[in-house]
């Protein structure tokens, strides 16, 4: 129980910075918190292993990493090419940055940043502290209710930002808390598909590739829907 509330507390903590007190510093904040987790795990007693780091499990985590990118891509693609699907990348977000700072974002900011934070994060430490003291449908739901909320503060400004969110919610007071309601539990949804890659792999490789897959294209995809 100890972990439990060391890790919520160091995740809470990253999230401010790097939403409100220290954007600048994301990539930094990030890969700092995932190592304080790591090693208040080991400390704890966790293994390698429950962590879903270990070796017995990459070449098969890897395997089912590689198949689970692919198929982003390839719906990502044909999301991109048709035209009634095409607004959902209509994001203002990736609309502003050059170049280099897209690759900065899609190579980097995501799988150093959002990705190594919240798979070591919630995947990790939280699902094997919970699953050793409840079991791992305990640990799928809470890891999960507590991913969707994460995204409380990323979510603030999405209608604002998504041509689709917009349609869909709008932007008034309304529209932004049923957005972020709705980015939460989807959020949330997602949490539920992740842990289950991670307890059916014993691996956090299938997770870390589908969750940066899902970022990293689709970044790329609206930075290029915004330039026509």
């Amino acid at each position: 129980m100890r972990l439990l509330l060391l890790a919520v507390s160091v995740l809470a903590a990253a999230s401010t910075l790097t939403t409100v007190l220290a954007p600048d510093w994301y990539v930094t904040v990030c890969v700092t918190a995932t190592a304080l987790l790591l090693t208040l795990a080991r400390r704890s007693g966790l293994s390698w292993d429950e962590l879903g780091l270990g070796r017995a499990s990459a070449r098969r985590g890897l395997r089912w990493g590689l198949v689970l990118a692919g198929a982003v891509l390839v719906v990502y693609l044909l999301g991109w090419a048709l035209p009634f699907t095409r607004e959902a990348f209509e994001d203002e977000r990736a609309a502003g940055p050059s170049a280099g700072e897209l690759v900065y974002r899609a190579l980097v900011r995501v799988p150093f940043g959002t990705v190594l934070l919240e798979e070591v994060g919630f995947r990790g430490v939280l699902w094997a502290a919970i699953a050793r003291l409840r079991g791992p449908v305990w640990a799928t739901a809470l890891s999960s209710a507590l991913f969707g909320f994460w995204h409380v503060l990323p979510s603030r400004g999405l209608t604002r930002a998504n041509a689709a969110a917009e349609a869909v919610f709008g932007t008034g007071t309304a529209g932004v808390t049923l957005s972020v309601a709705a980015a939460v539990v989807t959020t949330g949804l997602a949490g539920v598909l992740f842990c289950e890659l991670r307890r059916r792999s014993g691996s956090l490789i299938p997770s870390m590739a589908l969750h940066c897959a899902l970022n990293s294209f689709g970044y790329a995809l609206a930075w290029a829907a915004a330039r026509g």
